[in-house]
């Protein structure tokens, strides 16, 4: 089978043939179909001391089963993050970790809707929305902030602002129902009640800023930062770190129902991921360029 490595920090990616993997106990083995590309992963890529396994969301046929596994078989079609090689033809996807794929949903769908949703849908419920408050997303346009803005509105979210690095993202941010779109460098105008945060870095400064009194930074990225103490006081405003992995290590049940909540509202038509583009696992270095560069309207995803 084929695979993308990296063979040194901040190297070039490239493409090798592999035997095709055994999955150990509590394993699935599964045929690739789509594979999402994360912003964590292309970072371990060029910030990493060592070479990493590419990483991320994949959906797929199940192809074959490990000792131990119960509730999926060879057809299956499954999507599920996978901490190992996932930029291959097959990828090896621990069983708590899958989640099925219903009928009339695609594999990029999966892989656009699933991993990323969780964590829009999760950071949106640490910052505890009641009706008529307003909202804030940055990284509006990326794979997870093109969904919150979206089940912003859905938790009752009156005007709901997308914030972004560039303003030729400007209107596919209006397009997934942003009421107003600024641009970071600029004045980012009325505080609001709340602001999801998936940049980090320079940017949670102007993100406490942006919060009225009593507001709430939940924050998500993985871009380091740190906050004065003293913008939160004044103000009596807040900061959540939020983190996916604890909650499915921890409260496995909210994580299956908000996998549920993702699907229906999929299905209701009410949450159509975006996706900025497909590319095959040769291109896989244009799609991480996509990334690092911030262009991405919506989610980058791999095809094998």
């Amino acid at each position: 089978m084929r695979r993308v490595r990296c063979t040194s920090p901040a190297g070039p990616l490239f493409l090798e043939h592999v035997p095709v993997p055994e999955p150990g106990p509590g394993e699935l083995l599964v045929r690739c179909e789509a594979v999402g590309v994360t912003l964590p992963v292309v970072r371990k890529v060029t910030e990493a001391a060592a070479p990493v396994p590419l990483g991320g969301e994949v959906a797929g046929e199940v192809v074959a089963a490990g000792d131990g596994v119960t509730g999926f078989r060879a057809g299956d079609r499954v999507t599920g993050l996978c901490f190992g090689h996932a930029y291959a033809d097959f990828a090896v996807l621990r069983q708590e970790m899958a989640s099925p794929v219903p009928d009339g949903a695609g594999a990029v769908d999966a892989v656009a809707l699933v991993r990323s949703g969780l964590v829009a849908l999760g950071t949106l419920s640490a910052a505890h929305p009641r009706p008529g408050e307003s909202a804030l997303v940055t990284a509006a346009a990326s794979g997870v902030g093109q969904l919150a803005v979206r089940l912003a509105r859905t938790r009752g979210a009156a005007r709901v602002v997308g914030a972004v690095s560039d303003p030729a993202k400007a209107d596919f941010v209006r397009s997934l129902g942003a009421d107003d779109v600024v641009v970071y460098d600029d004045d980012w105008g009325e505080p609001v009640d709340y602001v999801l945060d998936g940049v980090g870095g320079d940017l949670l400064t102007p993100a406490v800023a942006a919060l009225a009194p009593g507001g709430r930074l939940v924050a998500y990225s993985s871009g380091g930062g740190t906050v004065r103490a003293y913008d939160l006081l004044v103000g009596a405003r807040t900061v959540t770190g939020f983190q996916m992995a604890r909650i499915a290590r921890e409260r496995p049940e909210l994580y299956e129902r908000w996998r549920r909540e993702l699907w229906r509202l999929f299905a209701d038509g009410v949450l159509r991921p975006a996706v900025h583009g497909v590319f095959g696992l040769a291109d896989a270095a244009r799609a991480h360029e996509a990334v690092v560069s911030r262009r991405n309207l919506g989610k980058v995803v791999l095809v094998p």
